[in-house]
């Protein structure tokens, strides 16, 4: 569910697999079936396909096409869209990324074992350079800052973890990023004025990438559709594409897994870049804050 962390114990729950159990949990209760129907179909147990339904066990192929037979979903690319979300959470509970390696990440490991299998990401920010566009004194800066850390060897933990996701926007598949960032974000002293100088001389390199999309948000906007959060959309490529939304507030991690959340959040991305400046027009005024620096 929206806001929930991963459970943990002898299983563990994840975004793709609650976004799967999910689904599968809607269409069953959609043919007005029980659990037990599905656990006969799957000879298998109740307690088995609970579970399944709230995203704490990985699913089978096999499983994925009898659940989708018994509730009579016949449409193929209904059915490959649910394979390949079952297909991707598989390989999330496997991987032994790099990020295992950082345990300061605390609970931004879920998000950037997602960030590492995506396609694209589409990030609104308000008050912060986005972490896949930060310098490392930048990120240093907002740690210190944040408080949360005491230990100055977790916070280095922290900032190499940051430096180590961005490269996934280099390689020969690098990530696609559509970022859009408020004007205050490039002018909030983070660091003072040289971090922040070097910050925004570092955006100017990185925006020329062909596979990234830099956008600002000026003040001259006025109002605006995204002025109550900042948010991240993860998206990802094949017959089982989804798009995941993700927030972080004062107190907890936010995932919005449903297709109606993800068509909320993608108009409201969509309304505020129409109201951002093109990219050239974007570099021009980062050079020109970078200038007053």
């Amino acid at each position: 569910m929206a806001g929930d962390r991963p459970e943990r114990g002898t299983s563990v729950s994840t975004v793709l697999g609650r976004r799967l159990g999910g689904e599968l949990l809607r269409m069953r209760e959609s043919r007005g079936m029980r659990q037990a129907q599905a656990a006969e179909a799957l000879t298998a147990s109740v307690p088995k396909v609970a579970k399944m339904e709230r995203g704490l066990v990985p699913m089978r192929d096999p499983d994925v096409r009898a659940l989708c037979h018994l509730y009579e979903t016949d449409d193929a690319d209904t059915v490959a869209r649910l394979l390949g979300l079952a297909k991707l959470d598989r390989e999330r509970r496997k991987a032994k990324g790099w990020w295992n390696e950082y345990p300061a990440l605390r609970d931004m490991v879920e998000y950037v074992a997602l960030e590492d299998a995506a396609s694209g990401v589409r990030t609104w920010q308000q008050a912060t350079v986005p972490g896949l566009l930060q310098t490392a004194d930048y990120a240093r800066a907002l740690a210190v800052g944040n408080g949360a850390w005491s230990d100055l060897t977790e916070i280095e933990s922290f900032v190499d973890a940051r430096m180590a996701r961005q490269a996934r926007l280099d390689g020969e598949s690098p990530l696609h990023l559509w970022a859009t960032v408020h004007e205050a974000a490039l002018r909030q002293l983070v660091g003072g004025r040289h971090v922040m100088r070097a910050q925004l001389g570092w955006l100017l390199e990185r925006v020329e990438q062909p596979n990234i999309t830099f956008q600002v948000l000026p003040y001259s906007a006025g109002a605006h559709p995204g002025v109550t959060n900042a948010f991240t959309m993860v998206s990802f490529e094949g017959p089982g594409a989804v798009d995941v939304v993700h927030m972080d507030t004062t107190s907890a991690t936010v995932w919005l897994e449903s297709e109606p959340d993800a068509v909320h959040h993608r108009a409201i991305f969509n309304r505020i870049t129409r109201l951002g400046l093109a990219q050239r027009s974007s570099t021009e005024l980062i050079a020109s804050i970078r200038k007053e620096m």
